[in-house]
């Protein structure tokens, strides 16, 4: 697999996750299940999987103005757990706006530009990491964080999506 490829299926399983959480009751959704210092509840792993990765493609990758600025109110709440009284709409429209720039953004990306080397936030400029790990990086965060929605979904009596990959090869019949 590649990454337009591990993209285009994390955007399809995305849109099951979505119709799966916009049927799930505010109560569920906003309910403490973790002691964690960052994630209480469902919504702050919601909010968290695209602001790490618009966070890593405009400010890490791109150099540039993070999405967030123009969800001031998301922007000050921090990095959870906060989220629990954000209205889901709230959160999916920034998800939504993120995937949008994403979409855009790794279409351009060349053998060279995947090459590149990519200062690490927080290392003070003494680390660096390829562009195309990084990538990878943001790709399979996504998958970890989407599997403890399930997981928490599944304790709070309620279906998760089959957001197995295989559920989105293409099969054919022999």
């Amino acid at each position: 697999m590649n990454i337009p490829e591990i993209s285009a299926y994390l955007s399809r399983a995305r849109r099951d996750l979505w119709a799966v959480l916009e049927g799930v009751p505010d109560e569920v959704l906003s309910r403490s299940m973790l002691d964690g210092p960052r994630f209480h509840c469902i919504k702050d792993l919601i909010l968290h999987i695209p602001m790490v990765e618009d966070s890593w493609i405009h400010e890490d990758f791109l150099r540039d103005t993070p999405i967030w600025a123009a969800y001031p109110a998301l922007e000050q709440a921090g990095d959870g757990p906060f989220f629990a009284k954000f209205p889901l709409v709230t959160l999916l429209d920034y998800w939504k706006a993120v995937e949008a720039s994403t979409q855009r953004y790794l279409p351009a990306l060349s053998a060279p530009e995947l090459g590149r080397m990519v200062t690490l936030g927080g290392s003070d400029g003494k680390d660096a990491a390829a562009l195309d790990g990084l990538v990878w990086h943001v790709l399979i965060h996504e998958m970890r964080h989407t599997a403890q929605i399930g997981v928490m979904l599944r304790i709070s009596g309620i279906k998760p999506p089959f957001l197995d990959l295989l559920n989105y090869l293409p099969i054919t019949s022999r």
